[in-house]
């Protein structure tokens, strides 16, 4: 998959440095997957949300942070929408963000 943007990732863990592994390995996973459904991403992140708007919430570091993807399935783009703790995820619409 193609992700965008890296930087969003970047820019949290510049000031969440506990969170920096956990995205860091997301990225890894998430460049390398295939993904063609939301099926197939529960299949490997068992804990992960989907939502409307091929939106997906992943729990990150053990579920401290949030992590908000819009996903083109069709051209293979993951869009980052939000990263962010609990407190920041209660105050957005994760299907419009």
């Amino acid at each position: 998959m193609r992700i965008i943007a890296l930087r969003t990732l970047r820019e949290f863990w510049t000031t969440h440095s506990d969170a920096e592994a956990a995205l860091r390995a997301w990225y890894a996973d998430a460049k390398q997957a295939d993904w063609k459904s939301p099926q197939e991403i529960m299949a490997v992140y068992a804990n992960a949300r989907t939502l409307g708007n091929n939106r997906v919430v992943f729990n990150i570091r053990g579920n401290t942070y949030r992590l908000i993807v819009a996903i083109n399935y069709a051209v293979e783009i993951v869009y980052i929408r939000f990263v962010g703790t609990h407190a920041e995820y209660d105050r957005v619409d994760a299907e419009t963000i």
